[in-house]
């Protein structure tokens, strides 16, 4: 399955270093459990979005995914994929910007000529050809007269949810001071964590290492700082991690402030199951191998 990851330092510039892809002991297990792309967003000092992604799989280069990188920013999103749609290519690669914004979506959503034609002038965002791009495009286009980007995610989930086939629609958005996660409906987990300063022994680094030994974050800067963690799976043993519900909304605002609301209480009209994806996108989804 995919991994979503968020990070919120509230009003600090925290360091956080990533390794996208951890190397597995060999290169035949490699060639077995390789993604198809990871990919790391933050924001600069002057706010503007900074990516580092490539797509990486068995056949390419894992080089980028193996090194670990340091970045700075009050807000980040990671992602490691399974391709469910589209190729592996950069332009599918999550995460994606959009005006000033970042996003990383687990799921699939069916039927995306249909997505695609509502999305009216934002149909000029999207570079490849993903689902999750154009859910993205959606959103931006809701946001478009308004300042409330809640609001935004929540009326493109429910049009999507009322209009389209669904499996999943988990993301997480970001923008220079804040940070958005849904989930729904309630196939694949996605979890929060309020971590305050040093973690529950008061003193600690925040150090995170996912159970499949793709994703881990490090900061020692959380030691001294509060942070919110948003995470696919509980990342360490922290007793704080909490599961999200089908269709909750999470918040957390420039000063950490949190926030959780039922956005979508009804299922999808149309519920796609495994057996309706085809089977590149059914084993995408499953967790021992893949997500978007």
């Amino acid at each position: 399955m995919c991994r979503l990851f968020g990070l919120s330092g509230g009003r600090e510039r925290i360091a956080a270093t990533f390794w996208l892809l951890e190397a597995p002991d060999s290169l035949a297990e490699q060639s077995h459990r390789d993604p198809d792309g990871t990919g790391l967003g933050a924001f600069l000092p002057d706010g503007r979005p900074y990516l580092a992604k490539q797509p990486v799989a068995a056949y390419a280069d894992r080089a980028f995914a193996h090194e670990a990188r340091t970045v700075h920013s009050r807000t980040f999103v990671a992602h490691i994929r399974y391709a469910s749609t589209g190729a592996v290519a950069p332009e599918n690669t999550h995460p994606f910007e959009q005006r000033g914004r970042l996003f990383a979506h687990n799921g699939v959503i069916g039927e995306i000529d249909r997505l695609e034609a509502v999305l009216g002038s934002t149909r000029e965002l999207v570079q490849g050809e993903t689902d999750s791009e154009r859910f993205f495009a959606l959103i931006s286009r809701e946001a478009e007269d308004t300042d409330d980007l809640g609001s935004a995610i929540t009326r493109a989930a429910q049009w999507i949810a009322d209009n389209l086939p669904v499996f999943a629609l988990n993301c997480v958005l970001i923008t220079a001071t804040e940070l958005w996660a849904l989930r729904y409906p309630d196939v694949h987990e996605l979890y929060v964590l309020q971590r305050p300063a040093g973690g529950p022994q008061a003193s600690a680094h925040l150090d995170h290492r996912g159970r499949a030994g793709e994703l881990h974050v490090h900061s020692a800067h959380l030691a001294q700082h509060p942070s919110v963690v948003v995470a696919s799976e509980p990342l360490d043993d922290d007793p704080g991690w909490r599961a999200l519900e089908s269709g909750q909304l999470l918040h957390v605002d420039a000063d950490l402030q949190v926030s959780i609301a039922t956005v979508i209480a009804r299922p999808p009209a149309r519920v796609l199951t495994l057996a309706d994806l085809d089977p590149r996108a059914a084993a995408s989804q499953q967790a021992t191998g893949g997500g978007r």
